[in-house]
């Protein structure tokens, strides 16, 4: 039985290519045939998917986190002159600092550091993940290193994201999650409308009349505006890079995975453009926990099994083609099983 598998990672517990690889080493100890194939949406997680689905190598980038501590972190840099950049790396909210979290002061400079290195070392193409932010700066600490670096010699720009949040609305609906109380939202708000005055002024390009431009604190609106940055869905693109399509079509069966499978599933998440892309072939959902208020999402998947370890995984895995060989589809939610 030839099994495609495409988690994304079990957050706080397990990377995408952990996941794959206890569920593959479990098809393959039951006698099947496994493809791992990582995921992420542009979220946690995608640099590593996109580095190894790539064969990029790394690039180490001394930089600044959001609020100017010092940085060591990596781009990487694939064969073809596509470099990964994960936002997080350098304007992350969880990244350390000797300060105060302020979330008006957070900067995306340090990103644009990481994005002028990469084509210093020879990038065309710069995928940039742009979640997991501390910034509602719009862009405008990024374009400043960038353009302080000398620019980005052409090279295109393709910012990655599961949200559609246009420029505007980006401090209202993202400031709360990064420590912005009311009266910094409303900062932020002011700051990013006559920031995209700015950008429609000198430019010609209004940012708040785009979808995605809000991803990030407004950072995909400010590459937007300044560089011609290509908006994507996160999931799809990574999808498409990875060949996606073809290996489902080669398979007998996909398996999905995820920390947590909910009602936010369906709602472009990597899982989501999976299902709709995965045409005959069945998809099975291999999860860490799973919420009850998943309803009738679950009859998208031909079987779903909770699995929060690595023993569990590699179980998970094997039942999957004991199933398919006893010619018995799994049916609704089960417990990993010992293999």
């Amino acid at each position: 039985m030839a099994i495609l598998v495409a988690p994304d990672s079990f957050k706080g517990t397990f990377a995408a290519g952990e996941v794959a690889g206890h569920i593959a080493a479990g098809i393959r100890s039951a006698g099947g045939t496994a493809v791992e194939l990582p995921v992420a949406d542009g979220g946690e997680g995608t640099f590593e998917v996109l580095a190894r689905g790539l064969d990029a190598r790394p690039v180490r980038v001394r930089t600044v986190g959001p609020w100017g501590d010092d940085v060591e972190t990596v781009v990487a840099l694939a064969p073809d002159g596509t470099a990964v950049v994960e936002l997080a790396f350098a304007s992350g909210l969880n990244l350390p600092t000797a300060g105060d979290r302020d979330p008006v002061r957070a900067s995306t400079y340090g990103t644009g550091v990481m994005m002028a290195e990469a084509v210093r070392h020879g990038a065309r193409r710069l995928l940039v993940a742009a979640g997991g932010s501390a910034t509602t700066d719009g862009g405008a600490g990024a374009i400043a290193a960038i353009e302080e670096r000398g620019g980005l010699d052409g090279a295109e720009v393709v910012v990655l994201s599961d949200v559609t949040t246009r420029f505007g609305d980006a401090a209202r609906v993202f400031g709360p999650q990064k420590g912005a109380g009311p009266a910094e939202v409303e900062t932020l708000t002011l700051r990013l409308e006559a920031l995209a005055d700015r950008f429609s002024r000198d430019l010609g390009r209004d940012p708040r009349a785009v979808d995605r431009t809000g991803a990030a604190g407004g950072f995909s609106g400010g590459m937007w505006a300044r560089y011609g940055a290509r908006l994507v869905s996160g999931a799809d693109h990574v999808l498409d890079l990875l060949g996606f399509d073809a290996l489902a079509a080669a398979s007998e069966a996909v398996v999905v995975g995820e920390g947590r499978l909910d009602s936010q599933t369906g709602q472009g998440k990597i899982i989501a453009a999976i299902l709709a892309r995965s045409g005959a072939t069945p998809v099975h959902a291999v999860v860490g926990s799973l919420h009850e208020d998943l309803g009738t999402y679950a009859e998208n998947f031909a079987g779903i099994t909770v699995a929060s370890t690595g023993k569990d995984l590699v179980a998970a895995g094997a039942s999957l083609v004991r199933a398919g060989s006893a010619g018995a589809p799994q049916a609704g939610v089960s417990p990993s099983t010992p293999a």
